[in-house]
């Protein structure tokens, strides 16, 4: 008991005594303990105001060819919200032109790309939040569309919007092709587009098309008959998707103990209207 009196540090020992490093340690300390710091702080998100995108450098999208050959002036800090304009930014050379050029792209498309990169929408935007609800009315399109100028507008977007990885613009001009009426022949004509133009593998637009006609047998008899036999001919994988939904639901109608005769009561993973052959 006795050792371990001795080895109790003396009351009154004064603080001077004891030994706690020098000061240059000290500080080395300190110094270490703020660098840690900002790594173990969360960092608050900087907060970009529109102010902010309008301060950044102009780029120039240049599109088209011959007399249509348009350009669109944008800011670079809106612009690069699409992955595909932001690759191009990076490459542009210090000095040289800050232009990024699509000789193959629609014009009118590439103007609601960037009026959606802007605003979040575009031209004729949806009166309300409902799913059959109707577009503004655009006058660019004439009463009986029977060349699907409408459905074309959208179709021509969401294409657009695929090769600029922009699924959320894509999602919204596939939201509009739904609210969009045209005739037998226009139906026909986006989806020769549809066909042509997109993805051999994206479902989400060329199901629908295929779908749609699955359920209109007489419109392709009576309405658009040539321009049906003419879509068949260019493009068999559209037969082929058509014939499978019809035989599909015929083999669905049988096992239920239908007569098998009929059609597709039901569009498979389509949200289009049932009255969209209303004009013809």
């Amino acid at each position: 008991m006795a050792d371990i009196e001795q080895q109790t540090p003396v009351e009154h020992t004064p603080v001077d005594d004891v030994e706690m490093g020098d000061g240059a340690g000290d500080a080395a300390a300190g110094a270490d303990e703020e660098n840690l710091l900002p790594d173990i702080e969360p960092e608050a998100p900087k907060l970009i105001l529109f102010a902010d995108l309008m301060k950044s450098p102009i780029v120039e999208v240049v599109v088209g060819s011959g007399d249509a050959r348009t350009t669109y002036s944008a800011h670079e800090a809106v612009l690069v919200k699409s992955p595909e304009f932001a690759k191009q930014v990076e490459n542009f050379t210090p000095g040289g032109p800050r232009q990024i050029v699509y000789t193959d792209c629609d014009v009118d498309a590439m103007g609601s790309v960037v009026e959606y990169l802007y605003t979040g929408e575009y031209f004729p935007k949806k009166t309300s939040s409902a799913r059959d609800a109707p577009l503004e009315k655009d006058p660019r399109q004439p009463p009986t569309d029977n060349d699907g100028l409408g459905l074309l507008v959208h179709a021509r977007i969401y294409t657009l919007a695929d090769r600029l990885q922009l699924p959320e613009l894509k999602s919204l001009a596939h939201s509009k092709i739904h609210r969009t009426a045209s005739t037998a022949k226009g139906e026909l004509a986006y989806a020769r587009y549809v066909y042509k133009e997109s993805n051999s593998e994206d479902m989400t637009i060329r199901k629908p098309v295929a779908a749609f006609w699955a359920t209109r047998s007489y419109s392709l008899r009576h309405d658009a008959e040539p321009e049906f036999r003419a879509m068949c001919l260019e493009f068999p994988q559209f037969s082929y998707d058509v014939l499978q939904l019809v035989l599909d639901q015929q083999e669905k109608s049988r096992r239920g103990g239908g007569s098998g005769d009929s059609g597709p009561t039901v569009v498979p993973s389509s949200t289009r209207k049932r009255a969209r052959v209303s004009q013809a």
